[in-house]
């Protein structure tokens, strides 16, 4: 996907309508149209960037006070005691352009959480070379 037909670009040009509710220079949130809960808040990078490896370095603090933010504001505006602060990375990202979301949350809300599954490693070898792996790339 590309900003010319991404619809998360054409709302940060104002060419589609969202309900904004927050703006900067770099970034723009607006409410989700499919919500988790009323509030929840999508928060992007006005250029378009598909995922957070692609993120710029000088946008990684501007994200994440806006996040910040907005997580403060949904207990301070809708009475929620609480927020989840999520991203996706391709796999469930519904809109191939970054985007934080920002869910209020009450305890009995309904909502689960992910219900990931658990692996082991082998042994200590194994989780030792999976170690190794990741800090040779990082």
């Amino acid at each position: 996907m590309t900003a010319a037909d991404c619809p998360f670009c054409a709302i940060a040009r104002g060419e589609l309508s969202a309900e904004v509710v927050l703006e900067t220079d770099e970034l723009i949130g607006f409410l989700d149209v499919r919500p988790v809960f009323k509030g929840h808040t999508l928060i992007v990078p006005r250029t378009h960037v598909a995922t957070l490896t692609e993120l710029p370095t000088e946008l990684m603090t501007p994200l994440l006070e806006a996040g910040q933010r907005m997580a403060r504001a949904v207990v301070e505006a809708l009475g929620a005691q609480g927020s989840f602060v999520a991203m996706n990375n391709v796999v469930s990202q519904s809109v191939p352009h970054l985007h934080l979301h920002v869910v209020p949350r009450t305890k009995g809300d309904g909502l689960r959480g992910f219900f990931w599954p658990r692996t082991k490693y082998v042994d200590d070898a194994e989780r030792a070379d999976y170690a190794e792996r990741l800090r040779a790339v990082l």
